[in-house]
């Protein structure tokens, strides 16, 4: 720690990672008004970078442009964070991120002469409604400073991650471990699970005795969720937009009579989140908050944030303070990365902050290569709102976008699977319709164990933009997840993580071998392991696997 009198700077070392934060001491006033920071990384050679490139301060669900090197990037480009650098003539990686960010604008990577610098949103000046039918806060106008903070402000740590192992990254934690500790003294009442959810397939479902498409939601339709979630152990049912007026909550749809939903969900075991509006919330939370509460609902899915300004910010630790002291459960959707608030408010299960699966209604843009460059950058600032689940899984010469209606979903049945092992999701969603799960009950009776949170996280195998292979438990139960890129991959699997002595059964769930034809098909085998067994896998292109392995009794 150095000690500049009215400030100090931090400094952090961890075997997972370096950081460091400048710290205000300032007595003698009650503010201060930060006009910039000065940010620059520089790296020992020229890598390549996986670059979130953005032209505006408004969206995280962004593409990746992978530049070979950071010196072919063009002067004055920016990037949200983390970024993950590659270097494989040396086999290094590093990620630069941030934690702990509180009142204080998000950090952008901005090419800058010849390096990388910190690049941050001015603070609003004037803000107005427009957008996504004006329902979202705009800044129309702003001061030249970044920030006002308090005079004894304790500023965003600075993060560098350097590895030579590229799997050390999948249960790096560093960003969450450096964040304000948890402020909520009971936290017995916060459970994460999985949920069924009807925007992603517009609500289409086979009973003839309900409509379907969004224009007619129903009290009906929402009992055939429930009941779904209750049959198959579904702690939830996600109610999304179409519900209420967007800027009065209250005022109800007359066909989804919320009340009666809520009390039916209650009697069969499933908590029901609601969709809300952020600009909403932040213009009269307690009211709001307060009725949804009273209500019953297990959470509320608080979406188009659209911003991370030093403003927008104070509304998120906000907005999780009041829904925890609610008993309230939150899903964060359109907003900036997590910065580890999660830690203190653990009822923020998800953030969304990642080109999800909702983009394949409309584009190519969520494809398996574009998933093994997330798991090493935007996984390691918290869990992720990717809502998996797809039963029509394709390859690119048979990906078509379809929205409204039943959309599919580029790479194999096999690597759908895997995102419930590999993604950190602690609110994860079944995004397909209930009767597509019912058509395939092996699949159903996978969805229906495998957990959302875990004892233990082992990486396995891994390649930034290629690979991921991870192992992790929950009780005496193992799972071994594997994903991979379009170009496909091989692993090689050892199960001295097993306790030596002991036989277990493995189902696996693997791409078929027609599945360069039909990306759906996968095989589903079981057989005998122990500590000792080691086995070759090969992932097909844009493929998974998936490994169940239980003690036998």
């Amino acid at each position: 720690m150095l000690d500049f009198g009215d400030y100090t700077v931090v400094f952090r070392a961890y075997n997972e990672g370096f950081a460091y934060r400048f710290v205000a001491n300032g007595s003698a006033w009650d503010s201060l008004v930060v006009m910039d920071e000065l940010a620059e990384f520089r790296f020992p050679t020229d890598p390549a970078v996986i670059f979130g490139e953005t032209n505006n301060l408004t969206a995280w669900e962004l593409s990746n442009t992978v530049y070979p090197a950071v010196s072919a990037i063009d002067s004055g480009k920016y990037a949200i964070t983390p970024t993950v650098f590659t270097d494989s003539a040396n086999a290094m990686t590093w990620v630069v991120a941030e934690s702990d960010l509180h009142a204080y604008p998000g950090m952008y990577l901005q090419k800058q002469e010849d390096c990388l610098r910190g690049y941050w949103a001015k603070s609003p000046k004037k803000v107005v409604m427009g957008s996504w039918g004006n329902f979202v806060t705009v800044v129309d106008e702003r001061e030249e400073s970044i920030a006002t903070v308090p005079a004894n402000h304790a500023f965003p740590w600075r993060i560098i991650i350097p590895t030579k192992d590229d799997k050390s990254l999948l249960n790096n934690e560093l960003i969450y471990l450096l964040a304000e500790p948890c402020k909520i003294s009971d936290t017995s009442w916060i459970k994460p699970g999985k949920s069924t959810w009807e925007w992603w397939h517009c609500a289409i479902v086979e009973d003839p005795a309900l409509k379907n498409r969004k224009a007619s939601l129903s009290t009906d339709l929402y009992k055939y969720y429930i009941d779904f979630a209750s049959e198959n152990g579904l702690e939830y049912l996600l109610i999304d937009a179409g519900w209420n007026n967007l800027f009065r909550p209250t005022e109800l749809n007359p066909n989804v009579d919320i009340h009666e939903i809520i009390r039916y969900g209650k009697e069969k075991n499933v908590g029901v989140w609601l969709w809300m509006v952020a600009s909403t919330l932040i213009q009269n939370h307690d009211c709001y908050l307060d009725t949804v509460s009273a209500w019953g609902a297990a959470g509320v899915k608080i979406d188009f944030f659209d911003r991370d300004d030093d403003m927008i910010m104070r509304e998120y630790d906000a907005l999780a303070k009041a829904c925890a002291e609610r008993h309230l459960l939150v899903d964060f959707h359109g907003c900036s990365k997590p910065t580890g608030l999660n830690r203190a408010y653990p009822n923020v299960l998800n953030y969304e902050a990642v080109r999800g699966m909702e983009c394949m209604k409309w584009d190519t843009s969520t494809n398996p290569d574009y998933r093994m460059q997330f798991v090493f950058g935007r996984m390691l600032a918290g869990s992720m709102d990717y809502t998996p689940g797809s039963m029509r899984n394709v390859n690119p010469d048979k990906f078509r976008p379809i929205d409204p209606g039943l959309p599919v979903t580029l790479g194999t049945r096999a690597q759908e699977l895997a995102m419930y092992v590999v993604f950190d999701d602690y609110f994860a969603m079944l995004c397909d319709s209930p009767d597509a799960y019912r058509k395939d009950s092996t699949v159903l009776r996978f969805l229906q164990k495998v957990p959302t949170v875990w004892n233990k996280t082992l990486p396995l195998d891994a390649k930034v933009g290629e690979k991921a292979v991870v192992a992790k438990r929950t009780g005496e139960r193992w799972y071994v997840g594997g994903m991979c890129g379009w170009r496909g991959a091989e692993t090689h699997v050892e199960m001295s993580f097993l306790e030596p002595g002991t036989t277990y059964t493995m189902t696996l769930y693997a791409d078929a071998d027609d599945c360069a034809k039909d990306a759906s098909h996968y095989s589903c085998s079981t057989s005998e392991v122990t500590s000792e067994t080691e086995l070759d896998m090969t992932m097909a292109s844009g493929g998974g696997f998936v490994m169940v392995i239980e003690p036998n009794k």
